[in-house]
């Protein structure tokens, strides 16, 4: 075991399979006190199964470390109070929260109902914003703290049929670029990846959805991604790093993360621009947008071809 997180407690969320107990492995090995919380639920959210949070503390106790299990879903304050609470009633106190928890809904925006749109944005973005709000306030009071929260590149970039998956994630990027300025005068960083790895949640999109996809011309933003080996422990390692006290200075950052791929990215920034002293006309517009705003841009999704 080492010891780079030695005398810290850590809360992973979701950290039952896949991404989650990559991180929740390691940072045990690194000396953190875990508490790991998985609901035990399949891909879309349904169900419970406490076994699944359990056979995780049990794998880190068994090799040295401490853990103990929760398994409260997130998309509730009322839960994501008790998750931290679990912390500080078993350890006393909580150093690092990594926001991991994730289920998904796809459906193409048409056919898409209220209840698969809450139902991802409440485990997602309000469970984000939960688990953050609870651990907040005691890292401000104790004057540090670690925060990672899940992006993805489906929200960053866009990707068919998860409207509701791509706006929680890409809320997700506004919600740790803001409250990065909340925290950070109070020693707690928080920072996003958009991690990519072969999980039992990607394995729900088909091959034979992505060969639809692609006849149609419709770009993925993941498309490209799935030509690499890309295991969910390799995400592990730069969440664990940026919870370290070396990460100090590393706030409100998102990170792109996938097999032995890491990337920082970008805040959003004028690609082009046009101006003038004044407001631009309608005709303005129409004349100038093709070789200026415009120039070389692309539709994701172009028009079927006329039959």
């Amino acid at each position: 075991m080492g010891e780079r997180l030695k005398g810290k407690v850590a809360v992973v969320t979701g950290a039952g399979r896949g991404i989650g107990r990559g991180i929740a492995l390691l940072m045990a090995g690194e000396g953190a006190k875990v508490v790991v919380n998985d609901a035990g639920v399949a891909p879309d959210g349904t169900g419970a199964d406490t076994s699944v949070a359990a056979a995780v503390v049990e794998e880190i106790r068994k090799s040295g470390g401490t853990a103990v299990a929760n398994h409260d879903n997130v998309a509730s304050l009322k839960n994501a109070e008790h998750i931290i609470k679990t912390a500080v009633d078993s350890f006393g106190r909580i150093d690092i929260l990594v926001n991991n928890a994730g289920i998904l809904r796809d459906r193409m925006i048409f056919n898409m109902s209220e209840e698969e749109w809450d139902a991802v944005i409440g485990v997602h973005l309000k469970g984000n914003f939960a688990c953050t709000k609870f651990a907040s306030i005691l890292m401000r009071q104790q004057k540090y703290g670690r925060i990672v929260c899940m992006s993805s590149t489906s929200g960053l970039y866009g990707n068919p049929g998860q409207a509701n998956y791509g706006a929680a994630k890409d809320g997700i990027a506004g919600l740790v670029r803001t409250v990065a300025r909340d925290l950070g005068r109070y020693g707690v960083t928080i920072n996003a990846v958009a991690p990519s790895a072969e999980t039992r949640l990607t394995a729900t999109i088909s091959d034979k959805s992505r060969e639809l996809q692609q006849k149609a011309g419709i770009v993925s933003a993941v498309a490209t991604e799935r030509k690499y080996a890309r295991p969910p422990e390799a995400i592990a390692p730069l969440v664990a790093w940026l919870c370290t006290d070396a990460a100090s200075h590393v706030n409100g950052q998102l990170f792109y993360a996938a097999g032995g791929v890491y990337s920082l990215l970008n805040n959003p920034a004028p690609a082009r621009t046009i101006q003038k002293q004044g407001r631009w006309t309608f005709d303005e517009i129409k004349e100038l947008f093709p070789s200026t705003l415009g120039m070389d841009m692309t539709n994701p999704a172009p028009p079927a071809a006329p039959r």
